[in-house]
């Protein structure tokens, strides 16, 4: 016990010297970061609608909107008959509804696939040439019908009602963008990845908050819709469409609003190791995106919106360049207080723990304490590695290679 008040008090000492209070704020800055963007924010959300009641969707239209289902492959023979089955057989007008297959260049039977079901309704549009998904979304807008589209990705499900509860949304004039609620499907016993599960039930929960006081700041690029004249039919093909969607719904003077009536499930990717690459790979194109929209982020301008990005985006994702300065932080405070070398030494720990989890192959069971440091990690060095690939001006490949999930 001595001992401890001993190195309380030298840390005391430490911190009234320039190192060390130079040191204590690079420590405490991912602290704090991750404390306001994860638990400041939302109350302050909750403490804003106070008693407002949730945002309700509009009734049913006497007739429903023609749409068209935008579906970006590439080679993805595997999926792409239940996901068309699944389409198909969700509630809404066949004659209003108009499906897309978007082949990004597939080399496998996909495409053969897709044109099996043109006597139902589904089109095919293959680029002569892979580009990536953004190129075939852009592709897309001239051979769209109405003025609604609904884009799926190939290795979700959607939840019957869900369409339709999504279109409905479209009844408020002041709606740009209509995003699905993801729900994380469990698709084997043991999954190293079981961590995603809580992370996108708290997602949904701060959409539904910032939809009752304003609107979202990002769509679900599972399942969301946008009206055609906020659709970008030229849009930059490195950055993130689903984010760009609600940006741009705020630009046209509209809003982007979570429908919780509208499910998706979402399956688990099979393995921390695809999800570090997924992640490093999403967090990227969303930075580049948040860059090129920063404009948005001026509240002057754009008010509630400009704190809603800053505060759901922007501070999120400086937790993890505040993660390096933390490290150089805590190797400065050790110059001053030896004892201080324990807090690396459990932070190193942490870090092997991670290491160890995104090394094992899918499906191979791991404690929980386990799988949740590897998803932490794996989220944590991808958004460190994408911070990195921002800085040295590195571009994100427009060719796309679409995640594998366990379906």
């Amino acid at each position: 016990m001595q001992q401890i008040f001993g190195t309380a008090a030298s840390l005391l000492v430490a911190l009234r010297t320039p190192v060390g209070a130079i040191s204590a704020a690079l420590v405490l800055l991912p602290i704090l970061l991750i404390l306001y963007s994860y638990f400041v924010y939302p109350a302050l959300l909750w403490l804003l609608v106070g008693r407002r009641a949730p945002w309700q969707l509009p009734p049913e239209p006497t007739e429903w909107p023609m749409i068209t289902i935008t579906l970006p492959v590439y080679n993805e023979e595997r999926v792409l008959r239940d996901r068309l089955d699944n389409l198909l057989a969700l509630d809404y007008p066949a004659e209003r509804r108009h499906i897309l297959v978007l082949s990004d260049a597939s080399r496998d039977s996909t495409d053969e696939i897709a044109r099996s079901y043109s006597d139902r309704g589904v089109e095919l549009h293959r680029l002569a040439i892979r580009a990536g998904k953004s190129a075939a979304e852009n592709a897309a807008l001239p051979l769209v019908r109405g003025n609604i589209i609904v884009n799926v990705d190939a290795t979700t499900k959607i939840y019957p009602g869900s369409l339709k509860a999504l279109v409905r949304a479209f009844g408020d004039p002041n709606v740009g963008v209509a995003s699905g609620r993801d729900v994380s499907l469990q698709v084997t016993d043991n999954e190293a990845n079981e961590g995603e599960s809580g992370y996108v039930g708290y997602e949904m929960w701060v959409r539904q908050l910032e939809t009752r006081w304003y609107g979202i700041v990002g769509a679900s690029g599972c399942f969301y819709g946008i009206r055609k004249d906020v659709y970008d039919g030229d849009f930059p093909l490195a950055l993130s469409r689903d984010f760009a969607s609600a940006l741009q719904a705020e630009e046209h003077g509209t809003r982007a609003v979570s429908v919780d009536e509208a499910l998706c499930g979402v399956p688990r990717v099979p393995s921390l190791k695809v999800e570090y690459h997924r992640k490093i790979r999403t967090m990227h194109r969303g930075l580049m995106t948040l860059w090129f929209k920063r404009h948005l982020l001026n509240p002057i301008t754009h008010g509630r919106f400009a704190f809603m990005l800053a505060s759901h985006k922007l501070c999120r994702w400086l937790v993890y360049p505040a993660f390096v300065a933390a490290f150089v932080g805590l190797l400065l405070l050790t110059s001053v207080v030896p004892q201080a070398v324990w807090l690396l030494v459990v932070a190193g720990l942490a870090l092997i723990v991670g290491l160890f989890a995104m090394k094992q192959p899918a499906g191979r069971p791991l404690p929980r304490l386990i799988s949740t440091l590897g998803f932490l990690v794996a989220s944590n060095v991808a958004g460190i590695q994408a911070w990195i690939q921002l800085v040295s001006g590195k571009q994100t490949k427009a060719m796309w290679e679409p995640t594998r999930r366990t379906v």
